[in-house]
């Protein structure tokens, strides 16, 4: 009888309209709709919400009840209701969830759990150099143990300003990526490739750190496609010429619209806080911004990637000169030289993530985790992967 009470709270809910922003307003509006529709099921009325393992979650005394919210998804928990956890159903199902406007919107949550992000994200922007608009869409939804980001690749913000020199033009494409909800350490790390996306941030935009160039293969640009070749470009290198725009991103040649750096515009760049969760790695670990608290104080995170020092080999395949972070070889990790450990990431608060910085290796050089296939790049679209850069 309680149970079918409660799948009844959920069909009234159904006959109603909220305007939800995120995944903690959609919760506040199931749990305040459920406990006046039902005040002798839910009580007493608005307890506090926990958040455990990317789940919001009201507990009701007096009938030893939790209804929680996890993404998009409902559950209860209690021992009238029957045995295990109840799946109620979609909030989308029950009750209609307006977009969210994220145009040029600066993130704040600190989240770790892709969870908590669970949204339908839109946002209208331009092509600045094209005179041409865009409107960028995003949806973020939880299926079992799994977060899915199905996004057309525009940004939240415009792009391609007068500083770039894009290849090919931006266009919408079509992509989904999958992350576990729940992260775990791998046995041992793995480097990112050229073969694998490196991860998707909350605007819906991939990160795709590395270069198709390397010295003395064809014209530098493209076509360096052995993982092991030496003398990769780096992209970010002020040294480097690759056409990217003041976001740090520019195209594939399909038009896919990607960082290799710092997205500025998704956090605060002279923050008086610690930085937001900005994305998520193909591991699943969060991705933050560059700035933590640290003795009262807001500052940078500092990578363990340093320069080396004098000149570079000269032989025949070799490019010479010092190094001067031109190519990704000119850097090597000196453990405990900064904050940050061989893959651009750390431990803070209980929970591990990657920070974006301004320097070498700008956002992670491998993973902590193991990427999910739906990062690999001939998974998106069917056939083979985009060349990278």
């Amino acid at each position: 009888m309680q149970c079918r009470k409660l799948f009844a709270i959920v069909a009234m809910m159904a006959q109603s309209q909220f305007s939800l922003a995120d995944t903690l307003d959609n919760a506040l509006a199931l749990f305040e709709f459920a406990e006046t529709a039902y005040p002798e099921l839910l009580s007493p009325a608005a307890p506090p919400i926990q958040e455990t393992q990317g789940y919001y979650v009201r507990y009701y005394s007096d009938t030893d009840i939790y209804l929680g919210v996890q993404g998009d998804n409902v559950y209860a928990l209690g021992e009238q209701l029957g045995p295990g956890l109840i799946y109620v159903g979609k909030i989308g199902d029950l009750v209609t969830l307006a977009e969210t406007d994220i145009t040029d919107a600066l993130l704040s949550n600190r989240r770790a759990e892709c969870s908590y992000y669970a949204d339908n994200l839109f946002s209208a922007v331009a092509d600045i150099q094209r005179n041409i608009l865009f409107s960028g869409s995003l949806q973020i939804t939880v299926e079992g143990d799994e977060c899915v980001f199905a996004t057309n690749s525009i940004p939240n913000h415009d792009f391609n300003d007068n500083s770039a020199a894009f290849a090919t033009n931006v266009s919408e494409v079509n992509a989904e990526f999958r992350i576990a909800t729940l992260p775990s350490f791998a046995s041992e790390v793995t480097a990112i490739s050229l073969q694998t996306d490196n991860a998707i941030l909350l605007n819906g935009v991939k990160v795709d750190l590395l270069a198709a160039g390397c010295f003395g293969v064809g014209d530098g640009n493209i076509g360096c496609n052995d993982i092991d070749q030496a003398w990769r470009y780096d992209p970010m290198s002020p040294l480097s010429q690759f056409g990217t725009d003041m976001h740090n991103a520019h195209t594939q040649p399909d038009g896919t619209y990607h960082y290799h750096g710092n997205p500025v515009a998704l956090f605060e760049q002279q923050p008086n806080a610690e930085s937001p969760v900005v994305g998520f790695a193909a591991d699943g670990f969060p991705i933050y911004g560059s700035y933590i608290e640290d003795a009262g104080q807001i500052r940078a995170v500092s990578s363990s990637f340093q320069l080396k020092s004098g000149a570079r080999p000269s032989g025949a395949s070799d490019p010479g000169g010092n190094y001067d972070g031109t190519f990704v070889d000119d850097y090597e990790f000196v453990d405990g030289s900064g904050d940050l450990d061989e893959c651009n990431g750390m431990m803070r608060s209980g929970a591990y993530g990657y920070y974006v910085i301004d320097a070498y290796p700008w956002i992670l050089a491998c993973f902590k985790g193991t990427p999910n296939q739906s990062f690999d790049k001939a998974a998106g679209g069917g056939g083979p992967p985009p060349p990278p850069g």
